[in-house]
């Protein structure tokens, strides 16, 4: 055990020697048997490792699936001892995750899999992200059509928006379990929608420009200038297709009216 009230640094040795097999038994040390404690403190050493690594393997399955067990315990291993949990809150531990495989030299062979870690992260949120309804299309109906291209939209909590250089989503998709990879024959970037409009979280690859129409949307440009941007991304964009996917997915949960003030679904 480690007395009380002990010096801050006694702690920082402590923490920075539970997470680094390498590191020699922190001083300050003892057990109730009066001898130095190294046995008691490596099983607990190891333990803390273990529940680190379980954590992450539980958040990033896929991730996992597409690397292999030993890989990614190595990997987080690896992650935990830079970027050990500042919450007590585990379910939210691996955000910097997919950063920290970006550079990392082992994984370079898998450049797609930060992408894949940053979708299952977005999941994670959205599964956790706040209750509200969302926006009913009458709300919109409702509006005079001049009204229509400076409407913006509000983001549901839940949603979340990943865009990547890489099939993101079909990489995901075919790595769950019970699916089967198979062979990608047009590597295209996919930018991919995280949305929860009821219990379930559901995941939708978006069309080029649709990407670039929710992205503007979500950063709260108004409806006319979003779908400029979106038309001048991908001569195929639909805006009325996209706008539909949009609210029967449950993306938004109301209108954004005058001083930043919202208006909800009803």
């Amino acid at each position: 055990m480690m007395e009380p009230h002990a010096d801050p640094e006694i702690y920082d040795a402590f923490a920075g020697a539970l997470l680094s097999p390498e590191a020699d038994l922190p001083a300050g040390l003892s057990s109730w048997t009066g001898k130095e404690p190294q046995r008691r403190f490596g099983v607990y050493r190891n333990n803390v490792a273990h529940s680190l690594v379980s954590a992450l393997e539980s958040r990033f399955p896929v991730a996992r699936r597409i690397v292999g067990e030993a890989f990614f315990a190595g990997l987080a291993q690896a992650f935990i001892r830079v970027s050990p949990p500042r919450s007590p809150l585990l379910m939210v531990y691996g955000d910097t995750l997919a950063d920290f495989v970006a550079d990392f030299p082992p994984a370079a062979g898998v450049p797609y899999l930060a992408d894949v870690l940053r979708l299952e992260a977005a999941r994670g949120h959205a599964y956790h992200a706040a209750d509200l309804p969302v926006l009913d299309p009458a709300v919109l109906a409702a509006l005079p059509p001049d009204a229509l291209a400076g409407v913006r939209l509000v983001p549901h909590p839940a949603l979340r928006l990943v865009a990547s250089t890489h099939p993101v989503h079909t990489v995901w998709a075919m790595n769950r379990e019970g699916e089967t990879p198979q062979p990608i024959a047009d590597w295209q970037g996919e930018a991919v929608a995280i949305a929860r409009p009821g219990l379930v979280v559901e995941t939708h690859c978006l069309a080029p420009g649709v990407g670039v129409f929710l992205g503007a949307l979500a950063s709260g440009e108004p409806l006319a200038l979003a779908a400029g941007a979106a038309a001048a991304s991908d001569a195929r964009f639909d805006l009325q297709a996209a706008f539909g996917l949009m609210l029967a997915g449950g993306f938004f949960a109301g209108l954004a009216g005058e001083g930043g003030s919202t208006t909800p679904a009803p």
